[in-house]
């Protein structure tokens, strides 16, 4: 089915910067990396594919990424100078490009962070407008929008698994809009992505969190806030 885009989503976001797409969407891209990382990270190594590789510093995507790993908003005007601020935040970072990914979106991103113990990577795709996909979080397929609330959980692969998150989720009156599953192979890690019109109790959180074939669950209430 062809993806549909509102007149909002064509106007695009209040937002910094010459271009939603090498701007406000690799902003966005990089909040949801830190979100997902769930702490503020100390070393990045940021790779631009495609278009992004040919076109990042002209465009500004490198102090973009930058500002979304800082939890700028895509219309703070501390974007422009992001880079300089990355220092005094201790943020240690380097940028690679790959010119000619074809298997991969024009606009892609990936996203490489660690804090303490902590990494992730994920792989981003800018779409315009500020619209972004996640197309992947640590080698597992997620294809999610950050649109809406966004449970992310690693999980053992057993029997029943999904339909009982379902039902716990739906305890809270949560309709769930996409969900997404991937695994390692039968039987090893699946990463579970539900995307949820409303949010989640944090005492369903914890409760999920407790279980012992869960091994991580992660929550992303809304980027934009």
């Amino acid at each position: 089915m062809a993806e549909r885009s509102s007149i909002f989503d064509m106007i695009g976001p209040v937002m910094i910067g010459p271009s939603s797409s090498h701007t406000a969407g690799v902003v966005r891209i990089a909040r949801v990396a830190i979100r997902i990382l769930g702490a503020k990270p100390q070393k990045a190594t940021i790779t631009f594919y495609n278009s992004f590789a040919r076109t990042y510093e002209g465009h500004g995507s490198d102090r973009a990424v930058i500002a979304g790993l800082l939890d700028f908003k895509t219309d703070d005007t501390r974007i422009r100078n992001a880079l300089d601020l990355a220092k005094e935040a201790n943020l240690e970072y380097h940028f690679k490009s790959v010119g000619n990914a074809s298997t991969l979106h024009p606009n892609t991103i990936k996203i490489s962070l660690s804090a303490g113990d902590r990494s992730v990577e994920i792989l981003g795709e800018s779409k315009g407008g500020a619209l972004i996909n996640i197309a992947e979080v640590n080698g597992f397929t997620a294809n999610f929008s950050a649109n809406l609330h966004t449970l992310i959980i690693y999980a053992e692969d057993t029997k029943g698994s999904i339909a009982f998150i379902a039902d716990v989720i739906s305890h809270d009156d949560c309709n769930i809009a996409t969900m997404s599953v991937s695994r390692k192979g039968k039987n090893d890690l699946a990463c579970q992505v539900l995307e949820m019109d409303s949010g989640i109790k944090p005492i369903t959180l914890q409760y999920l969190q407790n279980l012992n074939w869960i091994k991580e669950v992660i929550y992303i209430p809304d980027i934009d806030s």
